[in-house]
């Protein structure tokens, strides 16, 4: 095990741009995300839960923009209900729709829009920023079934036909790395009619971990912007974590003050481990590991392995591992509390992804509702860094005195923050 020193926690707890997103986790009441100059005005495809919309809203609010959502979509209703709940209570009955993204958009690349895509950009009006994050199973590298040729990538390129029908100046597609081996070369699909479409593109694989977000996921970004406005390329390759001086957050910086709460609702209460792996917990404990030896795992994962994490116990004072739907079970990854005999609670897994105790995920919401809109869910702070990039570039009426860079001059994130 890699110790982090105590300097680097030191350096964390110093830091003020940490201290500010500490806090923003750590609040327990929304801000006002409406109120602000501008608005800044986004559509959120394949929107789950709200992760990538909650962390350009707080971007936005940070650089004292308003945040005007005029189209979330999602197909799961419970997703769709907790995006309400977080975002609904400002928006209208339109702008919010359980559907399949096909059933809205409907058209062939590059083709005319069809009926019921001019009626949804009537209804959806101005855009400035169009993100989404398609299903990534599969891409993954967990999915050993259909792996690369599924019929789910194609959805990809629906982000593709969105910028055709609603024309954001900017959209955004967040997706796992393994995205660019689609055998269908969705991402070259994509790119090739966006800039059909009058886009400029360019695509990069980034370490969530690198940009605040205390455990490592590595997310492929595609970044198109309307001609004329500013270089994606150049963006991309400035971005950079507001505060990289020092270490990586950690599990510590994320989850502390969380340990004893298990008994006051069910959203901090950890799954219930069967006997054999309550065992398992127990023994990490008593030995003080971290690591479960083979001899201790389940006999399929006896033999040689490349699952070292499988059964693990999180390290307090280093990042966590990418966080997934299976958080609950210590036999899906390193997911046994750091200093509590547990796996973690959806709330400590929540505020890994960075979701802020503000968020309402629904008190009457099952296991695996919560499990599959936190583990589904792109971290907010990892979009907080790209909206802090992106938002000043975009020529809204600023608060105060104008905050736009030039043109084609994205100014380095080092400085967000400061």
């Amino acid at each position: 095990m890699t110790q982090v020193t105590e300097s680097k926690i030191d350096d964390v707890t110093n830091c003020d741009v940490c201290t500010k997103d500490r806090e923003f986790l750590r609040r327990q009441s929304r801000p006002h995300y409406e109120s602000g100059a501008g608005p800044l005005r986004v559509a959120d495809l394949f929107c789950g839960c709200g992760g990538l919309t909650l962390g350009l809203a707080e971007a936005a609010d940070r650089l004292g923009y308003a945040t005007e959502v005029r189209l979330a979509v999602d197909e799961d209703a419970e997703v769709i209900e907790t995006f309400k709940e977080n975002f609904g209570k400002h928006l209208t009955e339109t702008s919010i729709r359980q559907t399949k993204i096909e059933a809205l958009l409907e058209g062939d690349l590059g083709t005319p829009s069809t009926l019921t895509e001019m009626e949804l950009a009537e209804e959806t009006g101005e855009i400035h920023v169009l993100f989404g994050g398609p299903p990534c199973q599969g891409h993954s590298n967990l999915n050993n079934h259909t792996r690369r040729d599924d019929p789910r990538n194609a959805l990809y390129a629906r982000m593709a036909r969105a910028a055709e029908v609603l024309h954001p100046a900017v959209v955004l597609v967040e997706n796992v790395p393994p995205v660019k081996n689609d055998r269908g070369g969705v991402v070259d699909v994509t790119k090739q009619a966006l800039e059909a479409a009058g886009y400029d593109c360019d695509d990069t694989v980034v370490n969530s971990l690198g940009f605040g977000v205390p455990q490592r996921r590595r997310r492929h970004i595609l970044l198109a912007v309307s001609k004329g406005r500013f270089d994606p390329k150049t963006l991309l390759e400035k971005l950079a974590s507001p505060c990289s001086a020092h270490g990586s957050r950690t599990v510590r910086w994320a989850i502390e003050g969380l340990e004893d709460l298990a008994d006051t609702r069910p959203f901090d209460a950890p799954s219930k481990p069967s006997p054999k792996n309550q065992e398992r917990i127990d023994w990490l404990f008593a030995e003080d590991r971290y690591d479960l030896p083979n001899d201790r795992r389940p006999e399929c994962h006896h033999s040689e392995h490349s699952y070292l994490s499988m059964y693990g116990r999180l390290h307090w004072d280093e990042p966590a591992q990418t966080v997934t739907t299976g958080f609950g079970s210590m036999g899906q990854g390193r997911y046994v509390h750091s200093t509590r005999p547990r796996t973690i609670t959806p709330h400590e897994a929540a505020r890994l992804q960075t979701f802020p105790d503000f968020f309402d995920f629904g008190a009457d919401r099952t296991r695996s509702a919560w499990a599959r809109m936190i583990g589904n869910a792109v971290p907010p702070l990892l979009n907080l860094v790209i909206g802090m990039a992106i938002i000043p570039l975009l020529g809204l009426s600023a608060p105060g005195e104008a905050l736009g860079s030039p043109i084609n001059e994205a100014r380095p994130l080092a400085s967000v923050g400061d």
